[in-house]
């Protein structure tokens, strides 16, 4: 290849094998040389879909899979634990006194909030200290396995005994780029990474033919959090990101659509064109693996458009189901919407599913002030269409090979910031995960008895991703790519003790 090629023309000896294709090699050449891949015969970047990596089978799995999908619904903003999965009677008992006036100054007495919060309030007047905050909603025991949950997830609650709570995870960002760090397990300062999602479509690639494979809904955090880096392949290339799909059926993906004027029958044919170049394309240039690559990227777009409507049209599930997810509900629609069609992806063989929601700027469960408005509408918006979708899974037989994550960037303090609010907190919150082959009815890890520090079972948020990865038949150490430097910690453990 030679090439930047000068004012934009292409050399002659690719224009002649272009010619030699005839109209159609003409054609393909120019989309490609558009795309700046013309008779492209460097290695790419990073290594093709395989196994692993290099030198593996593309869609095969290190080791036998228990799951073959994931669903990730991400909470922009913080969701409390204390007044959701993880309840703190300690808080309402020393209610309005200072952590040092409570029994349990020694339990956080080391943290960072601790030294910035209270040491450094040496001799200033006690109302102007943070004190403990009480819990907001009434917690109780729900399904056969006794589990407490917050008033404000009614519907998850009824879900309990599928679900594992893990009540441990920290993170280290104390500011909401650890959204960005919850998806891809770095902190923003060390720069970009591929997302969990990306992982898992370069792991195990495509499943199916028309449909992307790590699918994207709800508005991605504000750039200030990360905001597509939370879904981006980062140097695992931009075929692994994730693709934003909307809920109109009329325009699920306007970056893809050719145009209303474009009938079915004329995107069949330019789909048979691009199938005819594509063999003309393997015959004239068979080792050229980023020309394939790109013209089944173009075939791929074609087949999005004319499977992609089909997916989010909801029309002709039942009235029950609609009802089951909540889809005629003012509150909860728009995830309700989500949650259905995520569970029509996934039974087209989707195999990630990313639902952000509260989303823009630093979220909207960002509660700072005025907590139980705002968790009280947030919870609204998301609990019967979430436990909708466990329950369509199950009844499906979806759910075992399907695996559900519910999650948040931290947790929210156990003090007030002299508010009815609670400040991000990042030493020790709760995540959920249901199916893929996971047990359910459990709770796993502990914090302190204000809900301070994770002290049992601690987990750093790769560790969730470890666990994913391991459930679909992963190793992230074999997903390693030559040149790409990966910590220790960037591999996380998976969770054994909630494996089924």
């Amino acid at each position: 290849m030679q090439h930047p090629f000068p004012c934009g023309r292409i050399n002659r000896r690719a224009f002649l094998a272009d010619s030699g294709m005839g109209f159609t090699g003409l054609a393909l050449g120019a989309m490609l040389h558009q795309d700046g891949i013309a008779r492209a015969d460097e290695p790419t970047a990073v290594p093709p879909l395989t196994k692993g990596g290099p030198g593996g089978v593309v869609g095969q799995p290190h080791d036998a899979p228990r799951a073959k999908s994931v669903i990730w619904f991400f909470m922009l903003g913080g969701t409390s634990h204390l007044e959701s999965f993880d309840p703190k009677p300690a808080l309402d008992q020393y209610a309005g006194k200072t952590i040092d006036e409570s029994p349990y100054k020694g339990a956080v007495v080391d943290s960072p909030f601790y030294r910035k919060n209270v040491r450094d309030f040496a001799g200033v007047p006690r109302d102007l200290m943070p004190t403990l905050y009480p819990t907001q909603v009434a917690f109780r025991k729900r399904g056969m396995s006794g589990i407490e949950v917050s008033d404000w997830w009614p519907h998850v609650g009824g879900c309990i005994d599928d679900i594992a709570v893990i009540r441990s995870m920290w993170t280290t960002d104390n500011d909401h780029a650890a959204q960005l760090q919850f998806h891809t397990g770095r902190h923003i300062f060390d720069g970009f990474y591929p997302s969990i999602g990306s992982w898992v479509h370069y792991g195990l690639g495509s499943a199916g033919n028309n449909l992307p494979q790590f699918v994207v809904m709800g508005q991605p955090p504000g750039d200030c959090c990360g905001g597509v880096g939370t879904h981006d392949g980062s140097y695992l290339g931009p075929e692994h990101s994730g693709v934003e799909l909307a809920l109109d059926p009329a325009a699920p993906l306007p970056f893809g659509t050719p145009g209303n004027t474009v009938t079915v029958e004329e995107r069949r044919s330019q789909l048979d064109l691009l199938e005819r170049l594509n063999q003309l394309a393997g015959v004239e240039y068979p080792a050229d693996a980023a020309l394939r690559a790109r013209v089944k990227a173009y075939e791929l777009a074609f087949r999005m458009q004319m499977s992609v409507p089909e997916v989010v049209r909801l029309e002709d599930e039942t009235a029950e189901t609609h009802n089951l997810y909540g889809l005629n509900d003012p509150a909860a629609g728009t995830v309700a919407r989500q949650s259905l069609v995520a569970r029509r992806l996934v039974e087209r063989g989707v195999r990630f599913v990313q639902i952000y929601h509260g989303g823009g700027g630093g979220g909207s469960w960002d509660a700072h002030s005025n907590l139980k408005d705002n968790h009280q509408k947030m919870c609204a918006q998301v609990d019967r269409p979430i436990a909708g979708l466990l329950k369509d899974l199950q009844r499906r037989g979806l759910l075992d090979e399907t695996l559900v994550v519910w999650a948040t960037e931290f947790g929210r303090t156990p003090g007030s910031e002299r508010s009815n609010g609670r400040d991000h907190h990042p030493y020790g919150f709760s995540v959920w995960m249901a199916g893929g082959g996971l047990k359910g009815g459990l709770v796993h890890g502990a914090t302190d008895d204000l809900g301070f520090h994770a002290v049992e079972h601690r987990h750093y948020v790769t560790d969730v991703h470890a666990t994913l990865l391991h459930q679909l038949g992963l190793d992230p150490r074999r997903l390693a790519v030559p040149g790409q430097k990966r910590l220790d910690i960037d591999y996380g453990e998976p969770i054994h003790e909630i494996i089924g």
